[in-house]
C-alpha cells in the first residue's frame, strides 16, 4: 500500500490572553525545529500577556496605570505600545482611545501586535508559510499546508457555527471587532457609552495591530465608522451593520 501523506509543519493550540492562539507552520521542517519555533511563538504570548492584561493586578500594564512604574522605568515593550496608542488616537481622530474606560486599556491594539510580532519573527527565523490566529485576529504569509494560499473565515454575527464571508491571500493581516462575544465592550468615546450601528468590523491590512486598532476604532464610530474605513487607501474593510446589512470594499481579496 502506498504511504500515507504526511501534513508538513505543525498546528498547535493554547489557551493565552483570555482566547484560542493558534499557530499553524507550514513548512516542512523537522519536527524538533518546529517545535522549538513554536515554543517561542507561545512563550511571546505570554510573556505579552503577563505584561499587558488588564485583569492581572501585577501586570506591568496595571502597575503603570496606578502610577507604580514610572515611563523611565517602564518596558521597551511598554513604551512601544504606549507610543503606538498614541499615534493611533491621532490618525483614528480619537476614537481609538486607550483611556475610553477611564483607565488605561490597550489591548484593542495589543493582541494584533503581538500576534504581527510572531510572524515576524517566525518570517526572520526561516518559517515563510504560517498562520498566527490569536481570538480571530489573524496573521497569514506564504502558503497554506495544501500549498493554496491561505483562506480565513469571517465569522458570522449571529451565528457562531457560520462565515458571513471568506478571504483569501499570502500576506494579510485580518482583524475582526465585534459584538457578538463580549457584548457592547467598545465605547464611542465621545459619548462615554457603548458604540452602536455596527455589529462587526474586519480591516485588512499588513500590519496586524493596525489593523486590529483601526477596527476597534471604526467599531466606536458606529455607523460613522464605514466612511472613515472608506477613506484609508492601504487597508480594504468588510461591515455588518446592527441591523443586518453587509458592506465590503471592493478590492478585499474574497473567495468562494
Amino acid at each position: 500500500m502506498p504511504a500515507a501523506l504526511t501534513r508538513p509543519g505543525l498546528c498547535r493550540v493554547e489557551q493565552i490572553m483570555g482566547t484560542a492562539i493558534t499557530l499553524d507552520l507550514a513548512d516542512d521542517l523537522p519536527p524538533a525545529r518546529a517545535r522549538e519555533l513554536a515554543d517561542d511563538v507561545f512563550a511571546w504570548m505570554r510573556e505579552v500577556d503577563t505584561r499587558f492584561s488588564t485583569y492581572k493586578p501585577d501586570s506591568e500594564v496595571c502597575r503603570f496605570d496606578r502610577g507604580e512604574v514610572l515611563l523611565s522605568e517602564a518596558s521597551a515593550d511598554l513604551r512601544f505600545v504606549l507610543e503606538a496608542c498614541a499615534d493611533l488616537w491621532g490618525t483614528t481622530d480619537g476614537f481609538f482611545d486607550a483611556y475610553a474606560t477611564g483607565r488605561l486599556d490597550p489591548s484593542g491594539f495589543v493582541k494584533g501586535w503581538a500576534a504581527q510580532v510572531a510572524s515576524d519573527r517566525l518570517l526572520a527565523a526561516g518559517a515563510l508559510n504560517h498562520c498566527v490566529n490569536a481570538g480571530g485576529d489573524v496573521r497569514v504569509r506564504g502558503l497554506s499546508p495544501s500549498g493554496e494560499p491561505w483562506r480565513i473565515g469571517i465569522r458570522h454575527p449571529w451565528d457562531a457555527m457560520a462565515t458571513c464571508l471568506v478571504l483569501s491571500g499570502t500576506d494579510l493581516a485580518v482583524a475582526t471587532s465585534g459584538v457578538y462575544e463580549r457584548g457592547r465592550h467598545v465605547l464611542d468615546p465621545r459619548r462615554g457609552a457603548p458604540a452602536s450601528g455596527l455589529r462587526s468590523v474586519t480591516v485588512v491590512g499588513t500590519d496586524l495591530g493596525v489593523a486590529d486598532a483601526y477596527a476597534t476604532a471604526a467599531l466606536a464610530m458606529g455607523a460613522a465608522g464605514r466612511g472613515w474605513l472608506d477613506r484609508l487607501d492601504d487597508h480594504t474593510h468588510a461591515v455588518v451593520t446592527d441591523d443586518g446589512r453587509q458592506y465590503y470594499s471592493a478590492s478585499i481579496p474574497l473567495t468562494d
